[in-house]
């Protein structure tokens, strides 16, 4: 079977997945490819990485556009991923509702696991809330750092800490077996980042690439995108991305 290259972030991972037996049923390719931190993807397809099609964020699409890597007028919003705060399945919820909530929810985990914290979406952001809250140097020795979110995620379900507490994006936790959704990050400290698809101008398949965007985006998959994490709209107290 033939297969669509993809680079892609970590967040929309579950979502890709999700619609790879339609994507099948429709064009008779399979989905084949990375997925991980946005920035190492996207300095993948700049090392030349065979790719038909990226899933990004919506600054790096536009980057990669200007780079003459990606055809503009193709890309297309897939959705917003809010980050957020992750438990193991058996653990009881952390809920931090302004930032003294957040503060002592980080200081009272012996074990903080999160994404690249210079290349993903997620980490850059961990990073800067730990220094907004002025902890950096104290949580410091109980960051687990993965290179990814779903790496992150997956080490947290297997952790044997006794209190850890993950942060990544919406997208990674509800696509990972035994961590759950814990809660959004509160109002000062919260990300939501849109994602967006472009086919690339080397792709082998661009035929194929412009029909899994149109899953990725169509009306029918509005409730798929919704359960992997996806939002149409910031929600109160969330900004967009710059």
């Amino acid at each position: 079977m033939k297969s669509l290259n993809i680079l892609s972030g970590g967040a929309a991972h579950g979502l890709v997945a999700s619609l790879t037996p339609a994507f099948k049923d429709l064009t008779g390719f399979d989905i084949a490819g990375d997925f991980g931190a946005v920035g190492i993807m996207a300095d993948k397809l700049r090392r030349g990485s065979p790719a038909d099609i990226v899933i990004l964020t919506a600054a790096l699409l536009a980057e990669l556009a200007e780079e003459k890597l990606v055809v503009a007028a193709t890309i297309a919003d897939v959705g917003l991923v809010e980050t957020a705060l992750a438990v193991r399945t058996a653990d009881p919820e952390v809920t931090a509702r302004d930032a003294a909530g957040l503060r002592a929810a980080l200081l009272a985990s012996d074990a903080i696991f999160v994404p690249d914290t210079k290349a993903s979406t997620a980490g850059i952001h961990v990073a800067k809330v730990l220094q907004q809250l002025g902890i950096a140097e104290e949580v410091a020795a109980r960051l687990r750092i993965f290179p990814s979110g779903a790496t992150a995620m997956s080490e947290l379900a297997a952790s044997d800490a006794r209190r850890p507490l993950g942060c990544t994006q919406s997208t990674e936790i509800i696509s990972t077996k035994g961590v759950k959704l814990s809660g959004a990050l509160p109002t000062g400290f919260e990300l939501a980042t849109m994602y967006t698809a472009g086919i690339t101008t080397a792709a082998s398949h661009p035929q194929q690439a412009r029909e899994l965007i149109d899953l990725l985006i169509g009306a029918g998959q509005h409730e798929q995108r919704k359960r992997a994490g996806f939002m149409s709209e910031p929600q109160p107290g969330q900004r967009a991305p710059t």
